[in-house]
């Protein structure tokens, strides 16, 4: 078997494909799973600053040429409008269906160069689509680091890191040597680290304002010990990738969608390009949500909160689709769920007794597949899917990202289905028996940091 069309063919039924793929527990690699602790860690970002390595889990796809701009545009559901170099801005990518492929930070470096910067699906798309688009330009795939190198020497064209926190500003200001200019959100610039020029990114994660930067890959060690000690004072920690992964449940970004390749006779170029051992051929689908037919796991921009990125004011692949949905209105939108702390005690004290127990959940990121669909009901009645989950130590409650039925309303209680029955052949679970967890409907972001400082947007849900 030579691509993803093959795979599925031998497969049978994709659903199935995927619910027993053997790929094993998702992987953030490289970077030390702790430095501290993983709850240290976490309340760093909301007290005081801290230190993301992004450098190893994402990929990185340079996109350069004449064409560049107007090819990015061809395949992304927002507006290119306005958008100049030394600015970003989260780009979405879409199938012909209007369902979700995949999205990421794109960066606009300079003019007729970019870099995209996320995971494999929205990137192997659009590489795909440059190779075979009729484009004058050229990708060059830097591909993120192995998630099991094994001893093996780890290299990136780049080094990758944010510095985030209530006090990330006094840490940047002190490496940079005076306060460095106030920047607009998703806006560039550059600030001094030990005498380098460094690229910055005003940025946002886990609820709180930074910067993300990046420089050559062989700077990296230089440069992280030089924010480390910059950092010393104000309290800063590098965060492992234990807690690294969970911060998207405070400020409310899903991470990792289904990609919406598997059907559809116009996808099928693109399903003979991308190889048997592809993310979308190996990666899998866990949680207690269970169709056999793997159009019900594609999911919206509307369904996951990128309805504000929508714009009609140029074509792009999608778009006649898109326009019929009217704005998402009657769908379902992205909320947070507050699981109920008994119920997660009690699945969690089921590990403790002889016999059959729950579903183990692990700390602090509980999900253990490539893409997430737990069952959520309401008096009997599916009323939508949780999509990423796992515990906040700063909220001190476990949190999921869901989307929910237009009728489902802050406050009300839903009924998470926790568990896979019959179990999946997947290495992540072993034998159990299902059971149902209580959630109330929050908003998202769920920090309140998140909702009240990030720029107007889809964390906000205003455009």
């Amino acid at each position: 078997m030579s691509n993803l069309e093959s795979v599925l063919k031998a497969a049978g039924n994709t659903v199935d494909h995927l619910r027993g793929s053997q790929i094993g527990a998702y992987v953030y690699p490289v970077v030390a799973p702790e430095f501290s602790n993983w709850r240290t860690e976490q309340a760093a970002w909301r007290n005081a600053a801290v230190l993301f390595d992004q450098t190893h889990h994402m990929v990185d796809l340079f996109i350069d040429g004449p064409d560049a701009l107007k090819f990015i545009e061809s395949l992304a559901i927002n507006s290119m409008k306005g958008f100049v170099p030394n600015k970003a801005k989260q780009f979405v990518a879409c199938s012909y269906s209007g369902h979700v492929i995949g999205d990421n930070i794109l960066f606009y470096l300079a003019e007729n160069s970019f870099v995209m910067v996320g995971r494999a699906p929205s990137c192997n798309w659009v590489h795909f689509q440059a190779q075979t688009g009729g484009f004058n330009v050229k990708t060059t795939y830097d591909d993120r680091s192995p998630s099991r190198p094994n001893g093996h020497a780890v290299t990136r064209r780049y080094y990758r890191f944010q510095i985030q926190g209530p006090k990330a500003k006094f840490v940047i200001d002190k490496l940079n040597g005076a306060p460095l200019p106030e920047l607009k959100f998703f806006n560039m610039a550059e600030m001094n680290i030990k005498g380098r020029k460094v690229r910055t990114l005003r940025h946002g994660m886990a609820g709180e304002p930074g910067v993300e930067i990046w420089g050559p890959y062989n700077e990296r060690e230089e440069i992280r010990d030089a924010i480390l000690e910059a950092g010393k004072e104000f309290g800063l920690l590098p965060v492992g990738s234990r807690a690294y992964a969970t911060n998207t449940l405070e400020s409310g970004w899903v991470p990792s969608p289904l990609p919406a390749v598997y059907t559809d006779e116009r996808m099928r170029k693109y399903r003979e390009w991308l190889p048997a051992n592809s993310y979308e051929a190996a990666g899998a689908i866990g949680g207690s949500f269970v169709s056999q037919n793997i159009e019900d796991y594609y999911l919206t921009p509307y369904e996951i909160g990128y309805g504000p990125f929508v714009r009609f004011d140029h074509d792009f692949i999608g778009r006649e689709a898109l326009e019929k949905m009217n704005g998402g209105k009657g769908g379902r939108r992205k909320v947070t769920l507050a699981w109920n702390s008994d119920d997660v005690a009690r699945v969690i004290a089921s590990m403790l007794q002889k016999g059959d127990h729950f579903k183990y959940i692990d700390w602090p990121l509980s999900n253990y597949a490539n893409s997430n669909y737990d069952l959520l009901t309401a008096g009997g009645k599916a009323v939508g899917l949780s999509l990423f989950s796992g515990y906040s130590y700063n909220e001190r409650s476990f949190l999921s990202l869901a989307t929910v039925d237009e009728d489902v309303e802050i406050g009300n209680e839903v009924v998470l289905h926790w568990g896979e029955v019959p179990n999946s052949a997947k290495t992540t679970v072993e034998p159990h028996k299902a059971t149902e967890i209580r959630a109330i409907v929050s908003p998202v972001p769920y920090a309140v940091t998140a909702r009240t400082a990030y720029a107007d947007g889809w964390r906000t849900g205003k455009k």
